[in-house]
This record gives structure tokens, sequence and C-alpha cells, in this order.
């Protein structure tokens, strides 16, 4: 089975998606626990955490930029 090597983004690149994603109606958040979720953010840029907010699926969730590996708008 091959290994697949995963290069984290830079903390300031994830700052950058999140601040524009926080203006997008639906992104997709993909997780270094390899959960991927989709919905609204909510991001507080200052504290470096936000909210995912899913009201078809009726997920909430807290996240901080540390997790994130990616975002897809």
């Amino acid at each position: 089975m091959a290994q697949q090597n995963i290069v984290k983004p830079s903390r300031e690149r994830i700052y950058d998606l999140l601040m524009n994603a926080r203006q997008a109606d639906w992104v997709e958040l993909n997780l270094d626990d390899g959960r991927s979720v989709k919905g609204a953010i909510i991001f507080n840029e200052f504290k470096g955490t936000g909210r995912l907010i899913n009201v078809d699926d009726e997920i909430s969730m807290d996240f901080n930029v540390d997790q994130v590996l990616d975002v897809k708008i």
C-alpha cells in the first residue's frame, strides 16, 4: 500500500482561506482527523476559532484553525 505524504498548508494560508470562506454560503472543511464537513462558517480571526453550521444535517461544530487542512468554497 502506498503511503500518502500530506503537506499541511501554512497557518497564514489557512487563515486566508477561512477569511474568504466567511462570505460564502457553503464551504467544505477538511480536518486533520480525516473528517470532511460542509456548511456555513463563522470565523474569529483574533482567536483562531470558528463554528461550522449545517442546517440541513442539523450539525454545528466548533473548530480551531490548527485543525483545518483545507477549505473549499
